[in-house]
């Protein structure tokens, strides 16, 4: 079988032709960026092997493995992140955070990434400020693994914490940001999400859990005039947005996804009077 009869296969299995692309570089050991390739070698025949490769790893994500996992890597706001099961998948919806908290503009910040996973918010931040210190935590041992690793990789500086939120830190940020699990238990969308670990995704009956656990702690560690940015889910903003104000967050605002639905919802510490 060659390339183009390996990559009709899979459409007829009902794989999406791109990613049926990217599997099969990956499968080959090329960049899998270089769709090109595979055009202009179309016609080249598979060995046994690769075609077995290939298939299982069509199989795989037939199952709704995330392409990510497949591969071992996911890009990110411009960086090449290693990622595999201890981590959610980093998505792009999750940039907008990244941008929000860019357009802030601050300087020499201290800055926290909380349930940082694959490490994305935290590396791509320091990645476009150098000057920001930067702390990140997880309670999974597992996914500081993964994260202190990405961040040796791409030389760049990152003090990972184990930890539960906020527990046990010291000290005051200029700025902390998070995307915190935001599914609620029994969501309908949760089965499609099976590869993925389970306490990165689900908090609590409405999903919105962790978040006021990080809302109702911020405050203790954040220097007047910070600000507070989180992720959640498609519906919740009015929801988040209650509870900054609650909480006595000032300058409480959204931000919209590549879908345009409001993903990012944050506010800002008073400053002293």
């Amino acid at each position: 079988m060659n390339i183009a009869q390996a990559l009709a296969h899979a459409k007829t299995l009902g794989l999406d032709h791109l990613e049926a692309q990217t599997l099969l570089l990956h499968a080959l050991g090329l960049d899998l960026h270089d769709r090109a390739w595979l055009l202009l070698h179309d016609r080249d025949e598979l060995s046994l092997g690769m075609l077995e490769a290939f298939n299982a790893l069509v199989q795989r994500r037939l199952h709704n493995e995330p392409i990510a996992y497949l591969t071992g890597s996911q890009d990110f706001h411009g960086l090449n992140l290693a990622v595999d099961p201890r981590v959610l998948v980093p998505r792009p919806d999750t940039e907008t955070l990244v941008d929000w908290a860019l357009s802030l503009d601050l300087e020499q910040a201290k800055v926290l990434d909380l349930g940082t996973g694959s490490g994305a918010i935290a590396l791509a931040l320091k990645h476009a400020h150098p000057s920001w210190v930067l702390s990140a935590v997880d309670a999974s041992a597992d996914a500081l693994a993964v994260a202190q690793a990405n961040a040796q990789a791409l030389g760049l500086a990152v003090h990972f914490h184990h930890g539960h939120w906020l527990k046990g830190l010291q000290g005051r940020f200029d700025l902390i940001v998070s995307n915190p699990p935001y599914i609620a238990e029994g969501d309908p969308h949760l089965p499609a999400l099976h590869a993925e670990p389970r306490q990165g995704l689900v908090s609590g009956v409405d999903g919105l859990d962790d978040i006021r656990h990080i809302i109702e702690q911020a405050p203790e560690h954040l220097n007047a005039g910070a600000w507070l940015l989180l992720e959640h889910g498609f519906d919740q903003a009015p929801a988040v947005q209650d509870l900054l104000r609650q909480t006595g967050f000032s300058q409480v605002q959204s931000r919209v996804d590549l879908a345009g639905i409001k993903r990012c919802s944050g506010g800002q510490w008073p400053e002293v009077k």
